[in-house]
């Protein structure tokens, strides 16, 4: 018996949390966060590589280096999924997300790629490197559309339910 926090044992709920407040949890935990790890399937089989990102929404942007393996694979195959999370503490800690979904890689200067590159922060990227940052650099960002999301917070077992949301893109 968990005597600090009883609410993480059996039995737990199986409740759906409301879509509004799914999405707002999702929103707090991938917006208090910058590091993900990006998941795709390359000529040689899967890639899993942390990288920072920023969002907008449920949207995440992130800004491969050119060449890359990753951005090889996404460019072949645009399906990816990646994950975020805290750091694990116990069960009363476990939070994080599953994404699966589209990368949409947006070349410079098309429609979209200011507001991108707005959203990415790259000011703060360009200086953090020592790099000139009196203007953005001249390449891909990828804007990451969810599909279907897996929100997982334990906490929400002392609030009646389940640890495990799922959030699926509205047609």
């Amino acid at each position: 018996m968990s005597y600090a926090y009883p609410w993480v044992e059996p039995p737990w709920s199986d409740k759906e949390l409301p879509r509004d407040q799914l999405e707002d949890r999702i929103q707090q935990l991938i917006g208090s966060l910058n590091m993900c790890v990006l998941s795709t399937f390359g000529a040689n089989g899967p890639i899993a590589s942390p990288i920072e990102y920023y969002v907008d929404g449920l949207d995440i942007y992130i800004l491969p280096d050119p060449g890359t393996p990753k951005l090889r694979a996404m460019q072949k195959d645009p399906r990816v999924s990646l994950a975020v999370h805290q750091p694990y503490h116990g069960w009363h800690t476990a939070r994080g997300v599953q994404y699966f979904g589209q990368a949409e890689i947006i070349d410079p200067h098309a429609p979209g790629w200011e507001h991108g590159m707005k959203i990415f922060r790259w000011h703060e990227w360009m200086s953090d490197l020592g790099m000139d940052a009196s203007a953005p650099f001249e390449r891909q960002v990828v804007k990451i559309v969810p599909d279907r999301i897996l929100y997982t917070d334990t906490w929400l077992w002392k609030q009646g339910y389940a640890a495990k949301q799922r959030w699926k893109r509205e047609e």
